[in-house]
């Protein structure tokens, strides 16, 4: 949530963010509710000196027997305190309606971020390994799956719908496997402090993180509890420090696997063969908590960490940065890890690394400490460390052979019991 001083300050600044970001707020609206507040408050104010004032000369006016007097003052006391509180209420009116306007806005991208509409203006900034080459007939995923039996999409799908896989033997345990060995890469290299969070989240939790009230739609609901399953760890485990001042030094980091849950309705119909788009699935997420000042150059540390895994296995990716136009919701600058998948000639978005900024402190409130001990909104990255379903499908399809077996890379076979080939 964006600062309403920042906003009465400089609306121009935010009408031309959303004008980059191809988004829409009624700032003219906000500002006037946003007047209306602070008129009423000083009005307030203003009359509760005067009601104070006048109740210290009703006892004097009662002592000098003064007794109508007195009374007409209690009575101006009376209505003073009726009007007093009308422009209570008023606050609290004015104060719902702004947070309602708050929390629509998107955030405020960076400077650096690049001016751009949509995802074609996204700038590729760097790319390791190659395309590999095979002399042989290649399998997409889905495919290559079921020969192998590591998955089976029809079976998942009778039990929950499309959109659920059931992944049956080696499939089941490389999915383990690959949880084990991001979870171990990133609390014995990168520093981080694993944390196993709730699996559902309530309404405060989704707020605080940007996914309600705009998205929605998009989420799984509990109506009868008004909890929602996660759609990403970085709900629980960024909101563990909601409504608090965070002591610990900073930067402080946390990783987590969780399954996550997306209904994603805008996204229907779309890339709904095999593991390209699922509305359950698993990821490692990591989410760093830093003070002001130091969030961009942690975000260039938390890419690195997520790229490290993809090295590690050995799989050609590029990063790029989204351009304003294409930015999600709550970020004010990201960069989007794609893996190359030959089977289906796509790059495919792996990880999505973001800098909020205080956007989502400000949401949750979640605060630090300066250098003078003065409480402050804290700063929250987070990025995939990373998603599953199509990290296995560059796997499968970058690591397929021509006898129908799949090559284990080397970092995954301790944790698969030795194998070297699915198959």
């Amino acid at each position: 949530m964006l600062d309403i001083k920042l906003i009465r300050e400089n609306p121009d600044a935010l009408k031309q963010a959303l004008t980059n970001r191809n988004a829409e707020a009624d700032i003219a609206g906000l500002l006037e509710f946003d007047r209306m507040r602070r008129a009423a408050i000083t009005e307030a104010e203003e009359l509760k000196q005067q009601r104070n004032d006048v109740s210290k000369k009703i006892g004097a006016l009662m002592k000098d027997g003064r007794k109508d007097e007195a009374a007409a003052a209690k009575e101006d006391v009376r209505k003073t305190g009726d009007r007093i509180a009308e422009l209570d209420e008023q606050v609290r009116e004015l104060d719902a309606k702004i947070l309602g306007i708050l929390l629509l806005i998107p955030n405020m991208p960076l400077p650096s971020v690049p001016a751009g509409k949509d995802e074609t203006a996204n700038p590729v900034l760097r790319s390791r390994g190659e395309k590999k080459k095979f002399d042989f007939q290649i399998k997409p995923h889905w495919d290559i799956a079921a020969d192998l039996k590591l998955a089976d999409f029809e079976r998942g799908a009778k039990v929950a719908g499309s959109g659920f896989p059931l992944y049956t033997g080696q499939g089941a345990k490389l999915q383990r496997a690959l949880v084990q060995f991001m979870l171990d890469v990133h609390t014995t290299e990168h520093g981080y402090t694993e944390v196993e969070p709730p699996f559902f989240c309530n309404s405060d939790a989704m707020t605080g993180t940007g996914q309600l009230p705009k998205f929605a739609e998009d989420m799984y609901h509990i109506q009868l509890d008004g909890l929602y399953p996660v759609p990403t760890a970085e709900v629980p485990v960024t909101n563990i420090y909601r409504d608090e001042i965070i002591d610990a030094e900073l930067p402080l980091k946390l990783t987590a696997y969780t399954p996550c849950f997306r209904r994603e309705a805008g996204a229907a119909g779309r890339d709904t063969r095999g593991l390209l788009r699922l509305h359950q699935f698993d990821k490692v997420e990591m989410v760093n908590f830093v003070n002001p000042g130091e969030s961009e150059k942690q975000h260039e540390i938390l890419v690195g960490e997520a790229e490290a895994i993809l090295q590690k296995l050995g799989l050609h990716y590029r990063v790029i940065e989204l351009c304003t136009g294409d930015l999600g919701f709550s970020a004010a600058k990201c960069y989007d890890i794609e893996l190359w998948a030959p089977g289906v000639e796509k790059w495919l978005e792996v990880s999505s690394v973001s800098n909020f900024w205080d956007y989502q402190a400000r949401r949750a409130r979640i605060r630090c400490r300066d250098a003078n001990g003065k409480a402050q909104f804290a700063h929250t990255l987070n990025g995939s460390g990373v998603a599953l379903p199509r990290l296995v499908v560059a796997l499968l399809e970058n690591n397929q052979n021509a006898d129908g077996t799949v090559t284990v890379p080397a970092p995954l076979r301790p944790y698969m019991g030795g194998l070297e080939k699915l198959g």
